[in-house]
């Protein structure tokens, strides 16, 4: 067995052991406003439930490893002390991931992520609408850890209402575990779904990746690709330029030889193939064909 002393690791190394084996962990996917009233969300897993008598919950947007900076979030609601914490079931997995990009300040994750805002009953940000489970809270209390990259910041949070889908609950107003999907953060690229175990989602972008909201029109109102497909669609910098669309399609035709006809709705059950995969050239070459 392998032994070490905190002091004698890096932080990013301490940070990756952690997150590796203290696993998995729920996620808030935290909605927030700034002083101005601009949207932000963005998805933790240092959270959790702690109390229900009041009903508390905290999550921790620590400092980053790499710069000692701090994250929208944390500034967010040190400004208004308020955030809505909606659970991250396995349908929005994917949009979740992206909106963890590191956009601009007065960018909107709910638009590049695809997700709906929805307006919350007594707290000013906004609700995920596609989310099964809905929390709205007041910040009680922000109790920050320390002050270099990798100090947490307890964001200790009181539950003012919340709100479940229908489609989770069972006929004695339980919650149906099953229905619910919930999705956990392991270490790495791995989260872990409740029903089905361990599964991999590439890391967001260091560069961005160009949205839901850049995505041409009949792909983003696609009656047949998921939000997930879409998630996974956005999470690239750059499209496929004509030459290879064009190659590809050459290629594809020597085994669909009706591809070249084929409606927006074929190329898109052909394109979410793809994505089942993993394969997400193919699929962007497809969809702009």
């Amino acid at each position: 067995m392998l032994s070490f002393d905190p002091k004698d690791l890096s932080t990013g190394r301490l940070h990756g052991y952690l997150l590796s084996a203290v696993a998995p962990r729920p996620i808030a996917f935290a909605s927030t406003i700034d002083a101005d009233g601009n949207p932000n969300l963005s998805p933790f897993s240092f959270f959790n439930v702690f109390s229900a008598n009041p009903p508390i919950m905290i999550f921790s947007p620590a400092r980053r490893v790499r710069d000692n900076t701090t994250k929208h979030t944390l500034e967010n609601v040190e400004a208004v002390k308020e955030v809505v914490i909606n659970v991250v079931n396995y349908d929005i997995v994917y949009q979740m991931s992206l909106s963890s990009t590191e956009y601009p300040e007065d960018v909107n994750e709910f638009e590049k992520a695809g997700l709906t805002m929805l307006s919350s009953d007594k707290v000013k940000p906004f609700r995920v609408a596609e989310s099964p489970v809905q929390f709205e809270c007041k910040v009680n209390e922000i109790v920050n850890l320390g002050a270099e990259g990798g100090a947490g910041n307890l964001v200790i949070c009181e539950v003012v209402k919340l709100h479940i889908s229908d489609e989770v609950m069972n006929a004695d107003n339980t919650i149906n575990q099953e229905a619910l999907d919930l999705v956990a953060r392991a270490g790495g690229s791995y989260y872990s779904r409740a029903k089905t175990g361990f599964f991999e989602i590439p890391k967001p972008l260091r560069t961005m990746g160009i949205g839901v909201d850049a995505l041409p029109e009949h792909v983003r109102n696609s009656m047949i690709l998921t939000g997930n497909n879409l998630g996974m669609l956005a999470n690239v910098d750059v499209l496929p330029n004509e030459d290879e669309v064009n190659q590809f399609i050459k290629d594809i035709s020597k085994r669909y030889h009706e591809i070249k006809t084929a409606s927006h709705r074929k190329k898109h059950k052909l394109a979410q193939n793809y994505l089942s995969y993993g394969d997400v050239e193919s699929a962007w070459k497809l969809l702009l064909s």
